[in-house]
C-alpha cells in the first residue's frame, strides 16, 4: 500500500457513521469550552477544583494558575525548571510523557494489542506500510495519558526529526474502558506519527493519538518557528505531511495535547529493548529501555 493511501481508509470510512460523528460533535463541544477564556481571579479556583476531582499535581506547573487563560493552555501548561529529571544514561530510552503504560511488546507479525482480545496492525496506525515494513517485530509501548496527566510530549531518543504525519480521522475516547470494547480506536482516530532516526536505534516512531475532548494536537517544529495545530487541519479532512530535517536532542518537546490521550512508541526490530509492565505509572524522562548491544 502506498504511503499517500492510508492503510486504514475504510475504517475511517466507517468512522463517518452516526456515532462517529456524535463522538466528533462531542469532542468540537468539549474543545470548544476548552478555549473559552476564564475571568483571572476565577482561574485559581476552577483549575485547583479540577486538580482534586482527577489527582493533577499542580506543584509542577511553570506559571502560577491565573496566568493560564483557559481549561486547553492549563492542560498544555509545561513543567517548572526541576519538576523532571531526564535519565542521562548512555543507551538510556526515556519515556516521552506521563501516563500509564496501557500495552507493551513485540509487534509480532505487525501486529499490536489495543486491549486483551484485540489487536490492530502498524500499517493501519501508520498509514503507510512502507513504514510499517521497518518496525514489524520491533519493540512497542502504548502510554494511555489521563486528565491528571503532564500533556507534553518530548523526545526518547536524539537523533534526527523526519517528518510529521497528519491523519485525519475519528475522535473516540482512549480511556481503557473504551478501548477494551471497540476494535480499531487508535487506527481509527486522528493522529501524529511523528517519525524521528537516531544513530544508535534507526527509524523510531512516535504516534500522538487524539481522543474525545482534544480540541488540539499541537506540534512544535519546523513551521517557521511557529506550531502547528491539529485543529487547522482537521477542517480540510485531508491527510497533511510535513517533511524536517530536525536535530533533537533526547527530551526535547515534540508537541501537546489539549486534553488526556495516548502516546505509542514504535521500535525497529533488535534496536530497543524496553523494560515495561502494564499499568505501570510513567514520568517523563525516566528511562524504560535500552539500546540493545551492538547498536550502541
Amino acid at each position: 500500500m502506498d504511503a499517500d493511501k492510508p492503510a486504514d481508509r475504510g475504517l475511517r470510512e466507517r468512522a463517518g457513521s452516526t456515532s462517529s460523528s456524535f463522538a466528533h460533535s462531542y469532542s468540537a463541544l468539549v474543545g470548544w469550552g476548552a478555549t473559552k477564556t476564564l475571568p483571572q481571579r476565577l482561574r485559581p479556583f476552577a483549575y485547583r477544583a479540577f486538580a482534586r476531582a482527577v489527582g493533577a499535581n499542580l506543584d509542577e506547573a511553570e506559571l502560577s494558575l491565573d496566568a493560564y487563560p483557559s481549561f486547553g493552555d492549563f492542560f498544555a501548561r509545561r513543567l517548572r525548571n526541576g519538576a523532571r529529571s531526564i535519565d542521562r544514561g548512555q543507551h538510556s530510552v526515556i519515556s516521552p510523557c506521563d501516563g500509564v503504560v496501557a500495552a507493551a511488546g513485540v509487534a509480532v507479525g505487525g501486529a499490536l494489542v489495543q486491549a486483551k482480545g484485540r489487536n490492530y496492525t502498524l500499517a493501519e496506525l501508520l498509514a503507510s506500510s512502507e513504514l510499517a515494513d521497518r518496525f514489524i517485530g520491533g519493540e512497542y509501548a502504548t502510554i494511555y495519558l489521563s486528565p491528571r496527566d503532564y500533556h507534553r510530549v518530548h523526545a526518547p531518543v536524539s537523533g534526527r526529526l523526519l517528518s510529521y504525519d497528519y491523519i485525519p480521522g475519528a475522535l473516540w475516547p482512549v480511556n481503557p474502558r473504551v478501548v477494551g470494547r471497540r476494535e480499531g480506536v487508535f487506527a481509527r482516530n486522528e493522529r501524529v506519527v511523528i517519525h524521528v532516526n537516531s544513530p544508535q536505534l534507526g527509524d523510531v516512531g512516535v504516534v500522538m493519538v487524539g481522543a474525545a475532548g482534544v480540541g488540539n494536537i499541537t506540534l512544535h517544529h519546523g513551521f517557521g518557528g511557529g506550531e502547528l495545530s491539529s485543529r487547522a487541519l482537521r477542517g480540510a479532512g485531508e491527510r497533511y505531511r510535513s517533511e524536517l530535517d530536525v536535530e533533537v536532542a533526547r527530551g526535547d518537546e515534540l508537541g501537546a495535547f489539549r486534553l488526556g490521550s495516548t502516546v505509542i512508541l514504535v521500535f525497529q526490530p533488535g534496536r530497543a529493548r524496553l523494560a515495561l509492565a502494564e499499568h505501570q505509572a510513567l514520568h517523563f524522562g525516566e528511562p524504560i529501555g535500552q539500546v540493545v548491544e551492538g547498536n550502541a
